[in-house]
């Protein structure tokens, strides 16, 4: 009976462990707009989300997105949850998940003493999933990477009278 238990333990319960490595529920399309910049410029880090069949992502536990240390670019904060970023939640069978199909924006300003040249900028998104059915949930991670360039040229803000 107990060898029973434990081969049913390994065939369920380790995929499941398994299957939780970073990536494996979603992909993350990353891109900086604009991806040439200008110390002072603003821009905007964009996300697409594109989740493995028969998923979704709860909206609660939380949903974070992590901004990796950047020297060239200045973020209001260094993560963001769903609701920092205005994410639809919908609702379906009782339970709350978010609607990823629009792109996620996350200003930024570039810095002034940011160096000229070629720069990648790196996050991470933690995320709890569950399958469609509700049948499992599980905490994740997905990381992404977008490379831009800055100029050495500064913007200059426009003055108001």
């Amino acid at each position: 009976m107990k060898r029973l238990i434990v081969a049913v333990l390994v065939v369920t319960v380790i995929p499941l462990v398994l299957s939780t490595e970073e990536g494996d529920f979603m992909e993350v399309n990353a891109a900086i707009n604009p991806r040439w910049l200008s110390r002072g410029q603003e821009g905007k880090v964009v996300l697409k989300l594109e989740l493995s069949d028969g998923v979704r992502i709860n909206a609660h536990p939380s949903f974070i997105i992590e901004c990796g240390l950047s020297e060239e670019l200045i973020f209001p904060k260094n993560f963001f949850a769903a609701s920092d970023l205005e994410i639809e939640v919908k609702e379906e069978d009782g339970k709350e998940f978010l609607n990823l199909k629009n792109p996620i924006e996350i200003p930024f300003t570039v810095s002034i003493s940011a160096e000229r040249g070629n720069h990648v900028f790196e996050g991470k998104i933690k995320y709890f999933v569950s399958s469609s059915d509700g049948e499992w949930c599980l905490k994740s991670t997905a990381k992404f990477s977008a490379p831009f360039y800055t100029r050495s040229s500064v913007v200059q803000k426009k003055r108001y009278p």
